[in-house]
């Protein structure tokens, strides 16, 4: 019997495979359980036609994150912070407040999780962010702190 895997099955194989089983095996336990289908012709179809619906999808999804890098890399916010009598910034500029300056200035939607610099920004000037937007694409976000 041969059955279309639907879960990976350890000492089987990976989701998306097409197995040649013992009868028992494919009917009783892995359809049974819903790890497989049986491969019958119509259900590889329409295997093969969500793989492709998938990886269009995918695409789609790489082509907008590249364009959204290229619009990042030409990017600059402006984020003013108050500052103490010695110079320094009141804490620190937060990614909250980096993703709200990009939506308000920019139009540009991003989720804090991106933004991956490990360093806080706590002085006043120029700094460059390293965003990750995933499927390994990366931009960098120019922000400019001002002292207010």
């Amino acid at each position: 019997m041969k059955v279309l895997l639907i879960k990976d099955v350890k000492s089987l194989g990976k989701a998306g495979e097409v197995k040649e089983v013992k009868d028992g095996y494919g009917k009783n336990f892995l359809v049974g359980k819903g790890f497989a289908k049986p491969a019958t012709p119509e259900i590889l179809a329409e295997h093969e036609a969500e793989q492709k619906r998938l990886a269009a999808e995918e695409a789609a999804e790489i082509a907008r994150l590249k364009e959204m890098a290229v619009k990042l890399d030409k990017a600059e916010i402006i984020i003013t912070k108050k500052m103490g009598e010695n110079g320094h910034l009141f804490g620190a500029v937060t990614k909250d407040e980096i993703a709200d300056a990009l939506l308000k200035q920019h139009s540009i939607e991003i989720d804090k999780k991106h933004i991956t610099d490990k360093t806080a920004i706590k002085s006043v000037g120029e700094h460059s962010l390293d965003l990750k937007l995933g499927h390994g694409i990366h931009a960098t976000l120019h922000v400019d702190v001002q002292g207010e």
